[in-house]
């Protein structure tokens, strides 16, 4: 079986537990902000992209949408 190339971002985030850093810091940051679901129509075409590219992270599409949003929203 063919092991999915995975972002080494990813995988070094997903190895450390932020737990007791968060706790040290004193921050009332929430790790999980409230979330709601929503709905979108996106193009077949930016769906299939979104896919590609969150299978080269070892992500779904969704969690790739996110991140980019995440990361692009300010500057609009």
């Amino acid at each position: 079986m063919k092991r999915k190339s995975r972002d080494l971002q990813i995988e070094e985030f997903e190895k450390k537990d932020l737990g007791r850093d968060i706790r040290r810091s004193r921050s009332s940051i929430s790790v999980m902000p409230k979330s709601r679901p929503t709905s979108i129509l996106l193009p077949e075409t930016l769906i299939e992209k979104l896919r590609k590219k969150a299978e080269k992270r070892g992500i779904g599409y969704q969690t790739m949408l996110k991140i980019i949003l995440v990361e692009q929203v300010d500057r609009y």
